[in-house]
């Protein structure tokens, strides 16, 4: 593995794997292969020990219980605190955000203590299960719309050293009331968004990935995938609609 090889660390996908999300390694991968860029995809089961040098881990969606015991494996080792010192990027989806988190809540409504990577508190919602379509828009710079799907029962609130990723056009996001979606700080970036994330929105894939490489990124045909967004976005417009008459 050469110096110029990018890392990417797929966490515990038994655990955080139940939406599909650790496509969003393959996504990853592939834009930097089309890039001319050597890419290692290195995928940590429970119980394996997590390195401290890659450059990007990805946690993704889970339940209840799985998530608990990715946050007590995660907490113990100390090892993504490390990685993250080390100026590593963590991109956490449904559970990940939650666990990247200072806490969570358990089945019973408990709190379970989260890895406070993110200064973000998470607790049962009060209502239905969020499901369905999240449309948002972007507040960080250069981002088009984002869009994914959510399944989640679950209100995250943010603290004062994050900021939300988006604003919810549609779906409910962070649930917290203000219409947030997702939370960012430094090179951690989580949401509510599944899809996988990074394959609806290759904007916010290179956006991760220009955090690792430090450059321009070429440009990439993402021709297919505008078709896929068009669709989705004519998809919300329709239901917005409906939802309206």
């Amino acid at each position: 593995m050469g110096e110029s090889t990018v890392t990417i660390a797929l966490l515990y996908p038994e655990l955080l794997g139940t939406y599909g999300d650790g496509g969003n390694a393959t996504v990853l991968a592939e834009r930097l292969r089309r890039r001319g860029v050597d890419t290692d995809v290195i995928t940590l089961g429970a119980g394996e020990a997590v390195p401290t040098s890659c450059d990007i881990y990805l946690m993704g969606g889970g339940e209840d219980g799985p998530q608990a015991l990715a946050a007590r494996e995660l907490s113990e080792s100390g090892a993504l605190h490390a990685a993250v010192d080390n100026g590593a990027v963590v991109f956490g989806t449904c559970a990940g955000i939650q666990v990247l988190g200072h806490e969570f809540a358990n089945p019973d409504g408990t709190s379970h203590p989260g890895l406070g990577l993110l200064d973000v508190r998470t607790v049962r919602g009060p209502g239905k299960r969020a499901i369905g379509e999240l449309l948002s828009e972007p507040l960080v710079d250069g981002l088009p719309t984002l869009t994914g799907y959510e399944n989640h029962g679950a209100v995250t609130h943010l603290g004062p050293d994050v900021r939300p990723l988006g604003r919810v056009v549609h779906g409910v996001g962070n649930g917290g009331g203000d219409g947030s979606e997702g939370a960012t700080a430094g090179r951690i970036l989580a949401t509510y968004m599944h899809g996988p994330a990074l394959a609806r929105n290759p904007a916010l894939a290179d956006l991760l990935l220009s955090w690792v490489v430090g450059s321009q990124l070429a440009p990439l045909d993402d021709s297919e995938v505008d078709d896929l967004r068009a669709e989705r976005l004519r998809f919300v417009k329709r239901a917005r609609w409906r939802r309206n008459r």
